[in-house]
């Protein structure tokens, strides 16, 4: 199987020290739709997420809930699984890295870095940041603080060590040679200038608390949390076996992460996968935060977005749309309620729902409540309907690049476009001059409607199936090949069900 027809994709594993946010939802969310999309597309695909486990960070946090970190872990796992399914995310695996297959897929890499002289053992003493999971140098320390503003701790303690230094230049290397590793391009300016300015050994062991993979052979050393976590890429799909999954998949295609954990994918990362011989993931891509009203998120202001009650408020694929289009993916981004009232609003009941349910109406009314007869198309008609058609390969480019906002201005470019046609072409007025070209022009519209549902599965997918049953489209002709396809047009006669609105405007309880 050649790359293009399979598609790996992963969101970072969640960190269980705390509940599932926004954030958690908006990563997912977008790993979700570019799965989605690569099913549609016809690729063999594997989508995972789950939630990281260990750490000093995580023991602390059990311990102050009062509970053992196996029992804490449990529980909050469970929370992500929980808005998983509450958000309809597709995901292939969710993986855990308190599983056993975990333990011995880290293990085992361990075990491979030691055998080729990659780890070392020595003591380290530097800044620790424990809410980051992160070691710091002296120069990124001001005024006891971490570049990200958590506090950091000095740690004094034997540890194993990463070469780490002796792969800066095979690093820069791997960038010049895959510019399209690290995107967006801002990002990836970040993270050659952080390795450009002199890597050091990474610290890779822990002996000051037991909550982690045991170092294999020195159990008075638990493994750093981030060659753990990392390593979960490479445990879902079979790793260290030869595993059909593990032919199939690796390497992933594309690991989608916040910006905040971009340097430990784009550069411990690679280094870790190549010192092992084993090929690195095609594309990191780091996305941006959100605000609230213009606001820092934070528990201490109290103004934390739950994503489980934006759901419950104002629907799932509307939720799902808004956060999609709403925001340059890598980009941060600005949660406002009033913006999400005009999305609403705007594009998806006034534009794509009025849109469906005006012509579906119409032809309950005066069509026969069926596909309507297709007659000799005009000019106007082809380029209806090669717009739709073009979509495929618009959000087939923007998809491939992960920019799920491009590829929703481009469908609804095309939905507004056939708003304007209705009124330009007024089948009510051909009703009674010509209803024969009356009937067209409705097999046009329902047909750029087929076109233009198939493609938004990927965003919208409840929505969208709603849009394709009340077209009496076949389930199995509703991937992209299919909206190309000439034999898969809507064909004239076949009986519609009787139509509903899709997406209810949004007014304000009194």
């Amino acid at each position: 199987m050649s790359a293009g027809e399979r598609f790996y994709i992963t969101t970072p594993i969640y960190y269980v020290n705390d509940s599932p946010h926004i954030g958690h939802a908006y990563t997912t969310l977008a790993c979700d739709a570019f799965a989605r999309f690569a099913r549609l597309d016809g690729k063999k695909v594997w989508f995972l997420t789950g939630t990281d486990e260990h750490g000093q960070k995580v023991e602390k946090a059990a311990q102050a809930a009062g509970k053992d970190p196996q029992t804490f872990t449990d529980e909050v796992s469970q929370r992500f699984r929980r808005l998983a399914d509450a958000m309809g995310f597709s995901h292939d695996d969710f993986i855990r890295t308190t599983e056993k297959r975990h333990y011995r897929a880290v293990q085992h890499l361990w075990n491979v870095l030691v055998e080729k002289g990659e780890i070392y053992l020595g003591k380290y003493a530097g800044w620790y940041s424990v809410r980051d999971e992160a070691f710091f140098d002296e120069s990124e320390i001001t005024d006891g603080k971490a570049p990200t503003g958590a506090p950091v701790e000095w740690v004094e303690e034997p540890s194993y060590f990463f070469r780490l230094s002796a792969w800066q230049d095979r690093l820069l290397q791997f960038y010049e040679t895959n510019p399209d590793f690290i995107l967006p391009p801002s990002r990836r300016n970040e993270v050659i200038s952080f390795v450009k300015s002199n890597l050091r050994d990474l610290s890779v062991s822990r002996t000051t608390f037991k909550w982690g993979v045991p170092v294999p052979n020195d159990p008075d050393h638990v493994m750093y949390v981030w060659l753990d976590a990392l390593t979960n890429y490479l445990t879902a799909v079979g790793y260290p076996d030869d595993t059909e999954a593990w032919r199939t998949f690796w390497p992933a295609d594309v690991h989608v992460v916040g910006k905040d954990i971009l340097r430990f994918h784009a550069i411990y990362w690679p280094a870790f996968l190549m010192a092992a011989d084993l090929p690195p993931p095609r594309r990191v891509f780091a996305h941006g935060w959100w605000t609230n009203e213009g606001q820092k998120i934070s528990k201490s202001v109290g103004n934390v977005i739950d994503p489980l009650q934006l759901i419950e408020t104002f629907g799932l694929d509307q939720t799902r749309y808004f956060l999609l289009r709403e925001v340059p993916f890598g980009a941060d981004g600005d949660y406002s309620r009033a913006a999400m009232i005009r999305r609403m609003n705007a594009d998806l009941a006034n534009d794509y729902g009025n849109l469906g349910l005006r012509v579906l109406s119409f032809i309950q009314k005066n069509a026969g409540a069926a596909v309507p007869a297709r007659g000799v198309l005009t000019a106007a008609d082809h380029e209806l309907l090669d717009a739709a058609a073009g979509l495929v390969a618009r959000v087939r480019a923007d998809m491939d690049v992960q920019a799920p906002h491009k590829a929703l201005e481009s469908i609804f470019a095309v939905i507004a476009d056939a708003n304007r046609w209705i009124d330009t072409q007024a089948p009510w007025t051909l009703r009674k001059t010509d209803p024969d070209r009356m009937n067209t022009v409705l097999w046009v519209l329902v047909e750029t409607i087929r076109r233009i549902a198939i493609l938004t599965q990927a965003f919208m997918p409840t929505a969208s199936t709603k849009v394709l049953d009340q077209l009496a489209v076949p389930a199995e002709r509703r991937l992209l090949v299919h909206v190309t396809d000439p034999g898969a047009a809507l064909v004239p006669g076949t009986k519609l069900p009787k139509p509903e609105g899709v997406f209810p405007k949004w007014q304000e309880p009194a």
